[in-house]
């Protein structure tokens, strides 16, 4: 498998050039998108995207061999030969989407007439204006000078000419980046500032360490604390735990939170800027530090699975401001995982999901559904012991991964042998710890021997 990684550096000096040479780009493109819907209907039956793009090229790029049937050279003159391969790629890739959004509409309308109905969707219709970032392919387009410095191909003055360029650098080593091969960059314009974007290649091999052997990190992404880890083996040892919190940044959420409900009684319910880009910032530092540590944790232990919860729908309710804190809360669960996903790849760490009802709700030793108190940081057993509630929860997500992991591989047969023992198992919405430890119990005095 391959990780990606996209770094931006920005470029120190902007100059007229990088707007023309952006926008003569769109142009070329929309010019491409048309002739390539023009002449769909062959182009639709080559089997293979190589026959499709060396057709298109046929069309708007003449040779000595070959007459073109679009004016594509004299329109775009000295027109680089990779940018207009770049073209040609994202153009196919533009029509093709849109046949196929064109055929589910299709397909879809006949369902509704035949049912007597009417469709009141909209078509989807072709783009053909486009306000994309061409690729400075390496040699071609584009050649590294020095560390900070490089000369790429532009249009200036009605034709392509070398441009020297100086840009900020970044310490890939603090990426963690070390090893990933740099690739082609894009020229991209945000607001009136101009950026390379270099994406970065690692062929990534993941961990396929056997199951009784594997350590896993099992997260709750909790209410009171933006993180508990537990670092669990195969027969449910628990080694390792980590509670991620940011009390700070979390009091000034809240209160940029409160104050955006204030303004929006007294002014209604109009923008407000401002106050949402401070709160956003807030959210992003919590998110990032919440990801950053829960991947030093997985490191700390060399562990091959993250395991989470799978979120279930978005219930606010309230007030302005907690149905806000609500959103904001489920938002930022969605990032975590979605950053950890991407991140622990590239270490060649696994990420899981389990079944999240019940994980909570249960007690990790067993004994039944637990209280939690008016906080909800503690909650208590039916055997009267407290227990921190996002650490009990935890515990059941890591076994009911544990379990899950088990029981796929086996035979119905066995799998009914084993239910018979631990009863719990039918069911993985009442998996907990206990379930997961009785269960290896089960196995290891069936055959003598841990799984």
């Amino acid at each position: 498998m391959k990780c990606i990684k996209t770094v931006k550096f920005k470029i120190k000096i902007a100059d007229k050039s990088f707007s023309d040479t952006i926008s003569i780009y769109n142009k070329a493109l929309s010019y491409i998108i048309n002739a390539i819907e023009n002449e769909w209907v062959i182009i639709s039956t080559l089997s293979t995207e190589k026959e499709q793009l060396n057709y298109i090229e046929k069309l708007i790029h003449g040779t000595k061999k070959n007459k073109a049937k679009y004016d594509f050279d004299s329109r775009f003159y000295k027109f680089p030969s990779y940018l207009r391969r770049a073209a040609s790629s994202e153009a196919l890739g533009a029509v093709k989407s849109y046949h196929s959004n064109l055929n589910n509409y299709l397909n879809k309308k006949a369902q509704y007439e035949a049912k007597g109905k009417t469709l009141r969707d909209k078509p989807p219709t072709l783009g053909i204006i486009r306000y994309s970032f061409p690729v400075f392919y390496k040699g071609n387009m584009f050649e590294r000078t020095g560390n900070n410095t490089a000369k790429i191909k532009v249009y200036k003055n009605n034709d392509w000419v070398w441009h020297n360029i100086k840009f900020k650098t970044d310490n890939l080593k603090n990426r963690d980046m070390t090893n990933f091969k740099e690739m082609n960059p894009s020229l991209v314009k945000s607001g009136k500032k101009y950026y390379l974007y270099f994406t970065y290649e690692k062929e990534i091999k993941f961990k396929n360490t056997p199951l009784k052997d594997r350590t896993i990190i099992s997260v709750d992404l909790g209410l009171t604390n933006s993180a508990v880890c537990s670092a669990m083996k195969y027969e449910g040892t628990v080694i390792g735990r980590l509670f991620i919190n940011q009390p700070i940044e979390k009091d000034r959420l809240f209160h940029k939170i409160n104050k955006l409900a204030k303004t929006q009684r007294i002014s209604g319910n109009g923008r407000k800027p401002n106050i949402w880009r401070k709160i956003n910032n807030i959210k992003n530092q919590i998110i990032n530090d919440t990801v950053h540590q829960i991947i030093e944790f997985a490191k700390s232990y060399d562990a091959d699975v993250i395991v989470f919860e799978h979120l279930g729908k978005l219930q606010s309710k309230g007030n302005y401001a907690r149905r806000t804190r609500i959103k904001l809360q489920f938002w930022a669960k969605q990032t975590i995982q979605k950053k950890v996903y991407d991140i622990a790849h590239s270490y060649g760490i696994r990420v899981s999901w389990i079944n999240p009802k019940n994980s909570s709700a249960l007690a990790f030793d067993g004994t039944g559904k637990v209280v939690r108190n008016n906080k909800k940081d503690i909650c208590e057993f039916t055997t009267g012991k407290k227990y921190h509630a996002d650490l009990n929860a935890s515990y059941n997500i890591g076994a009911r991964y544990f379990i899950r992991e088990i029981l796929n591989p086996l035979v119905e047969k066995k799998r009914l042998q084993y239910q018979a023992k631990v009863p719990e198992i039918a069911a993985r919405s009442q998996q907990t710890l206990s379930t997961l430890i009785s269960l290896v119990k089960a196995m290891q005095s069936q055959c003598g021997c841990v799984a």
